[in-house]
């Protein structure tokens, strides 16, 4: 009977023991924070959302390590396609603050899609990241909120950089400008910045030329630039068909008219070859090869080579830096997402990116960020234009004004 009892208590003695170690390997419950990622996966700007996805997901990889845990919350992103429709955008934008109950949201390609969304944030009281929808309207009074923070560019500062480039030829102002752009809502956000800080800094303006977008015949506007014979012809298309042969064709050139250009992303510099081709001037946002020793985008141009066997395009950094300051704003707060605490922590916040620092402005929390001055070339077997690295266009240059009244 002693032995008997002996071995019963060394049996329960091993099964407590097992049972110990079993609920020391018991895994820890998974903090799960959803994100939602909302951009224009098909539709007119499906280019723009799929570089912006790309770009997105290698800059929380380069973040997190390939983890995807942020301040000890795993990051479980949610995509939506707003396929470049306004009320899609806001159905699916409820979809994923009503029923997902994200914690933050980042995206929109389209500046229309973000308008139409942008009650959605106040009601619910979420923070939205926005990347790359650049119009004005976005930060001006009518329209601005506390929850949205935009780390791309504005159409006005894309102006200010144009302008910044003019003023190295012509301190002075002294010069004549036409413009030309498609007659649409991006057209003339980026014209109609351009126009005020162009004559701002004494330029003329001799005239402002908009084209229908599905135009196939340019020459009307161009023999009209022709005969005006300003000294320059800023262009700001987007669009499939190509204004930049006719330009060539009626010799603008010939008669003086050094033509401008910005931006740009990839399928507007394959359109671009002919300026390239006589050396156009201009700024850009983002090429591979322009930014100048930063970390970031020699990481996102190796990294991108591996995953997807090509170089990252402009939206591809703006999708990097998005999850650059939602990680560094996760960082800071430790995973938390309450809205007055996000927004505390991100005004004035600085965050890297694949162009260098960029910080939120108080006021209207839109990215301050450097700009490039470009020379526009070609190279005989590219497909494309290719921006030629010239200086850089400081932040503290190209500050827009405040618009939102704050």
């Amino acid at each position: 009977m002693k032995k008997f009892l002996i071995v019963l208590l060394v049996l329960m003695l091993i099964i407590s023991l097992a049972a110990c170690k079993k609920a020391e390997q018991k895994p820890a419950e998974v903090d799960i924070l959803k994100i939602g990622a909302i951009t224009s996966l098909s539709g007119a700007l499906q280019d723009y959302g799929e570089c912006f996805q790309r770009g997105f997901l290698l800059g929380l990889e380069y973040m997190t390590k390939g983890t995807n845990i942020v301040a000890g919350r795993t990051l479980d992103i949610i995509w939506e396609d707003t396929t470049n429709s306004p009320d899609i955008a806001k159905e699916r934008t409820l979809k994923l603050l009503e029923r997902d109950k994200v914690g933050m949201v980042v995206g929109y390609a389209s500046s229309g899609d973000a308008v139409a969304c942008l009650p959605l944030f106040e009601e619910f009281k979420t923070i939205c990241i926005m990347e790359p929808a650049a119009a004005d309207a976005l930060i001006t009074k009518q329209n601005w909120n506390e929850y949205m923070f935009r780390t791309g560019r504005t159409s006005g500062q894309d102006a200010l950089a144009m302008v910044s480039v003019l003023k190295k030829s012509h301190p002075d102002g002294k010069a004549t400008i036409a413009c030309f752009a498609p007659d649409t809502t991006y057209g003339y956000s980026m014209v109609d910045p351009f126009v005020v800080a162009a004559k701002a800094a004494g330029f003329t303006i001799t005239q402002t030329e908009y084209a229908p977008q599905d135009a196939t015949d340019f020459s009307p506007y161009f023999l009209r630039v022709k005969r005006t014979a300003p000294n320059y012809l800023y262009v700001a298309w987007a669009g499939a068909n190509d204004p930049w042969n006719q330009m060539l064709e009626l010799d603008l050139p010939g008669v003086g008219i050094t033509i401008l250009g910005g931006g740009h992303d990839l399928p507007r510099l394959r359109s671009m070859i002919p300026l390239g081709q006589i050396g156009g001037k201009g700024y850009c946002i983002y090429y591979p090869t322009v930014p100048q020793n930063e970390p970031l985008n020699d990481w996102l141009v190796k990294r991108h080579n591996e995953v997807y066997g090509f170089d990252p395009d402009l939206f591809t950094s703006g999708g990097f830096a998005a999850a650059v300051a939602l990680c560094t704003t996760l960082d800071k707060t430790g995973g938390k997402t309450d809205a007055d605490l996000l927004i505390k922590t991100m005004e004035g916040m600085e965050f890297n990116s694949p162009t260098g620092k960029r910080y939120f402005r108080v006021q209207d929390h839109q990215a301050m960020q450097d700009l490039y001055e470009v020379e526009l070339t070609w190279v005989p077997g590219a497909d494309h234009c290719i921006p030629k690295f010239l200086s850089v266009i400081g932040m503290d240059t190209i500050t827009p004004p405040i618009t939102n009244g704050r």
